[in-house]
């Protein structure tokens, strides 16, 4: 199955109060260390969408072998960054698994972990990962989804769309507190240092 990485990090980072895409994460930005994890993994390539800070963003991308794309709308907030990447993927995607920069603790093995969860039921709209009861990301969707997905707006994610297709979604459970480890704030980018 041919499953592709969006990673959206193209946001204002508005409560982080600087841009979470360059944070220094293990010696290098927070966005080239999770498209590294990303490029590692059983996915089939990766796109990257970019916005805010755009011009350090894609430096700090280097020369890792990912396509990076331009959001003009980042302002919008998510629900713009998600159907720029949706519409960037390759015509033979048959899902996504959307990855968001804010999420340092995942790794290429959680990665495969959702992979191979949502392989083992192909027929499925989409993949949430689930920890202690907690829904989370990444998330994969389908490429049956991706036409519903491009129409959000705002600062609008999936949960929109999962609803109206819940009958057909896997929540996986998992034991990676990755999946609910996200850091929007200066105190929870400190604590998870610590």
């Amino acid at each position: 199955m041919n499953i592709v990485g969006l990673l959206l990090a193209a946001g204002q980072s508005s409560r982080m109060g600087q841009p979470k895409q360059l944070l220094n994460w293990r010696g290098r930005p927070l966005v080239a260390h999770i498209a590294a994890e990303a490029l590692a993994s059983r996915l089939a390539g990766l796109t990257v969408v970019v916005g805010a800070a755009e011009t350090q963003v894609r430096a700090a991308l280097g020369d890792l072998p990912a396509q990076i794309v331009t959001n003009p709308a980042y302002a919008e907030g998510l629900g713009a960054s998600l159907a720029t990447g949706l519409r960037a993927l390759p015509a033979d995607a048959d899902a996504a698994m959307v990855l968001l920069v804010d999420q340092p603790l995942v790794t290429a093995r959680l990665i495969n972990e959702l992979i191979d969860a949502y392989c083992a039921a192909p027929t499925a709209a989409a993949l949430v990962p689930v920890y202690n009861g907690q829904r989370g990301n990444p998330v994969i969707v389908s490429a049956s989804l991706f036409t519903a997905l491009q129409t959000l707006r705002g600062d609008t994610g999936a949960r929109t769309v999962f609803h109206r297709y819940a009958e057909q979604i896997i929540w996986h459970e998992t034991n990676d507190p990755a999946v609910i480890t996200d850091v929007d704030t200066p105190e929870a980018w400190r604590a998870l240092q610590e």
